[in-house]
């Protein structure tokens, strides 16, 4: 039987790298493989936008705005309708609209940068911060202490909110104050389920006010908004430009009805005060796409990169969806978590989802961002509860389809490289392999040379002599797999190495590849 491409390793000897390996000199972020990017999706600008006014004129909205994030740049922004009715205002990317609780997870990346400066436990009680809340009788005996993660992830135990939180938003502190001194219910225990609470992020305001000794909405504003240059981001809709402010409406009765706006007077407006334009918000979806992938890159933004990625984790469980389909009508099982102020989604496509949608009376919006394809979707409406997640949703799925978009590719480190090529030398007889020093102390034990070598072997004999060996597809910096194409079909070769440095081989996989 032949060795497995003799003229690549002949007269070379084996040897493993016995030196320590830095990771971070060694380490390689993914990258997008395609290029021209933007100019592959301009195609779809028009479709998307058909897209944004069927629906909008489906669901009666009166105005829509909307935005296309692509690598860190707003590339392509609109508006369909009116912004005010009565005025007859166009709708564009710089009216304001009031995005509701899109505004949850900026009061989240507030939290998580006090606790980055110190001032601020994530697993501590939500009491230490709000001492009013030291009064609250647990739902049950063996209850846990409500913590500020508890509000962030929805997971208090707080009963789910949303008509009657959506009220709140005139009521001051001194309001939410008595709110908390008479008593609240509690629906759950906290730490065991996920229910959708406006009070828990009410609170996570009151946080932010104690421990930086300011307002929230000022906080925000200094720390966060204005950093990113979101100028024409505000809490209280009469500091808005009221030429370019879009009021909210019904629709009643086959036509527009205005629905008056509750002005922000303090203690609510961290669960979904904010109102802003779809150039400035851009911004913040921009800084958000920005945090991936993990790189050596000086910070640039207002929070750690970590501290974003952190937020956008599936922190709470929420639901899985088998029957969920694609906009193409095709099966395709959804799962759903909650991150810190940030709905999170993983299909069947692999596709991970992150953003967060909001409604008030009078308003209905969404962002979404596909941080694999460094993509983003936003769109406003000024209509009572107005749903744009679907629209969203089948906006990236057109625009990865007609600019055949591709998620970043993980190139593969040199300590993989090196493990595949010198696996590769030994193969297939295994000559001289227990002596390599590349396998890690449990390889041989769990398998011997003597069986590993037969299975090989026996693999070679059904796929003939090997005339290619392809590039190794890496899963991360540590583990990977690669194909030996033989005469008569292929092998899929798995690996993966220990955490110790450098990196042994501790598993390693030979599989046929069924022929279709």
């Amino acid at each position: 039987m032949k060795r497995l491409l003799p003229f690549l390793f002949l007269g070379t000897t084996v040897f493993a790298q016995k030196a320590p390996i830095s990771n971070r000199t060694t380490y390689q972020p993914p990258v997008f493989a395609d290029q021209n990017r933007l100019q592959k999706i301009q195609a779809a600008f028009p479709i998307v936008e058909r897209m944004f006014r069927e629906r909008a004129e489906k669901a009666h909205y009166p105005g829509l705005a909307y935005g296309i994030v692509l690598d860190g740049k707003l590339v392509y922004a609109g508006g369909i309708g009116l912004a005010n009715v009565e005025k007859k205002t166009p709708a564009t990317a710089k009216s304001v609209f009031r995005i509701a609780s899109m505004t949850k997870s900026i009061t989240a990346m507030a939290i998580l940068k006090l606790r980055d400066e110190g001032k601020i436990r994530l697993d501590e009680p939500v009491a230490t911060y709000v001492p009013a809340l030291k009064t609250l009788t647990p739902l049950t005996a063996d209850a846990p202490t409500i913590t500020v993660r508890h509000c962030m992830t929805h997971a208090a135990g707080f009963p789910e909110d949303n008509p009657w939180g959506d009220r709140q938003l005139a009521d001051s502190d001194a309001e939410l104050a008595k709110l908390i001194g008479s008593g609240l219910s509690l629906s759950n225990p906290p730490g065991i389920t996920f229910e959708y609470s406006n009070l828990g992020f009410a609170l996570l305001g009151q946080i932010i006010t104690n421990v930086s000794g300011k307002p929230y909405q000022q906080y925000i504003t200094e720390t966060i908004l204005k950093p990113l240059g979101m100028n024409d981001t505000h809490w209280e809709y009469t500091k808005a430009p009221a030429d370019r402010l879009a009021p909210g409406y019904r629709w009643l009765n086959n036509s527009w009805v205005f629905e008056p706006s509750l002005h922000d007077a303090g203690s609510w407006g961290a669960m979904g005060g904010l109102m802003t334009t779809i150039e400035d918000f851009s911004k913040y979806v921009t800084l958000h796409l920005d945090a991936w992938p993990a790189r050596n890159e000086s910070e640039k933004g207002p929070v750690k990169r970590s501290s974003i990625r952190e937020m956008q984790q599936p922190w709470n469980f929420v639901a899985l969806n088998a029957q969920a389909r694609t906009v193409g009508s095709a099966p395709c099982p959804l799962t759903v978590g909650y991150g810190y102020g940030l709905n999170w989604t993983k299909d069947c496509r692999d596709r991970v989802a992150v953003g967060h949608s909001g409604g008030l009376p009078g308003f209905g919006s969404q962002w979404r961002i596909l941080p694999e394809y460094g993509l983003g979707v936003i769109s406003f409406a000024n209509l009572t509860y107005a749903g744009t997640g679907g629209v969203n949703a089948a906006v990236l799925d057109t625009l990865i389809a007609i600019g055949g978009l591709k998620p970043r590719q993980l190139p593969v480190s040199p300590i993989l490289a090196l493990r595949k090529n010198q696996l590769v030398g030994l193969l297939p007889d295994w000559k001289g392999a227990e002596a390599s020093g590349i396998f890690a102390e449990n390889f041989f034990p769990d398998q011997s040379a003597d069986l590993r070598r037969k299975q090989v072997q026996e693999l070679y004999t059904k796929v003939g002599r090997i005339v290619r060996v392809s590039e190794l597809v890496p899963e991360n910096q540590l583990r990977g797999y690669f194909l030996l194409e033989g005469e008569r079909g292929k092998i899929n070769v798995f690996f993966t190495l220990t955490p110790e440095n450098p990196g042994l081989i501790q598993q390693l996989d030979f599989q046929e590849v069924l022929q279709k």
